[in-house]
C-alpha cells in the first residue's frame, strides 16, 4: 500500500491565519467546510495534498474575486515562516553576504533539495540558472482546476519571499505557465529587481 501523499501544513495554515487576520473568519470556516478538511492544529505536521488543494480550490470557487490577494497574502506569509523556523539565521546571513549570482543557485538547490514539502506528488525542477527558472510538473495544488490565466500565486508568493530576503531584495516572480491552463508544468521565472 503506497503512502498517502503529503505536503507542508503551511499552504492551509498561513490561509486560514491570513483569512481570520482579514477578520474573515466566517469564510474561513465555509472555504474549510467546502472543501471537507478539518482546521489543522497549529504544531500540525505534513498534510494529505488532496486536503491542502481543496482547501485553495474551495476559495477560489467561494472568492473568484478574492482569492489572489488572499492567496498571495498566505505564500508571503509561509515564506515569513520558513525563514523564521526552516532556513537556520547563519545560512540567511551568509546567503545575504554573497552576490546573487552566487547566492541564487544555493538557495534554489536548497529549494529543490525540500521541494516535496510544497510539491508532494509532483516534480520540482530548476530550469535553468540564468535566468532562473523553476517549474512545478503536475502541481497537485492546482489539481484538476482550470483557468485561462496562471493559478499558483501561493508558490509565486512563497519563492518571492525567500528570495527578496536573502538574495534579491527587488525580485519579480512570474508564473509563466500553469497546469491550470493545460500547460505541462507550471513554471516560474524569477529576476533581479
Amino acid at each position: 500500500m503506497q503512502a498517502e501523499a503529503r505536503i507542508g501544513p503551511n499552504a492551509i495554515l498561513q490561509l486560514v491565519d491570513v483569512l481570520e487576520r482579514r477578520g474573515l473568519g466566517d469564510l474561513c470556516a465555509h472555504v474549510l467546510s467546502r472543501a471537507g478538511v478539518a482546521r489543522p492544529p497549529p504544531d500540525a505536521s505534513m498534510l494529505p495534498q488532496e486536503d491542502c488543494a481543496a482547501v485553495h480550490r474551495a476559495l477560489r470557487e467561494l472568492r473568484p474575486d478574492e482569492a489572489e490577494p488572499i492567496l498571495r497574502a498566505s505564500g508571503l506569509a509561509t515564506g515569513d515562516y520558513i525563514l523564521a523556523h526552516r532556513i537556520p539565521r547563519p545560512a540567511q546571513a551568509v546567503l545575504r553576504l554573497l552576490p546573487g549570482r552566487v547566492a541564487a543557485p544555493l538557495l534554489s538547490t536548497a529549494i529543490a533539495r525540500h521541494a516535496w514539502t510544497f510539491a508532494g506528488t509532483g516534480r520540482f525542477d530548476v530550469v535553468s540558472r540564468r535566468p532562473l527558472v523553476f517549474s512545478v510538473h503536475d502541481n497537485p495544488l492546482i489539481a484538476g482546476w482550470q483557468a485561462d490565466r496562471p493559478q499558483c500565486i501561493w508558490h509565486a508568493a512563497v519563492f518571492e519571499r525567500l528570495f527578496s530576503r536573502l538574495v534579491w531584495p527587488g525580485v519579480t516572480v512570474r508564473e509563466t505557465a500553469c497546469c491550470a491552463c493545460g500547460d505541462p508544468a507550471c513554471r516560474f521565472e524569477l529576476t533581479e529587481g
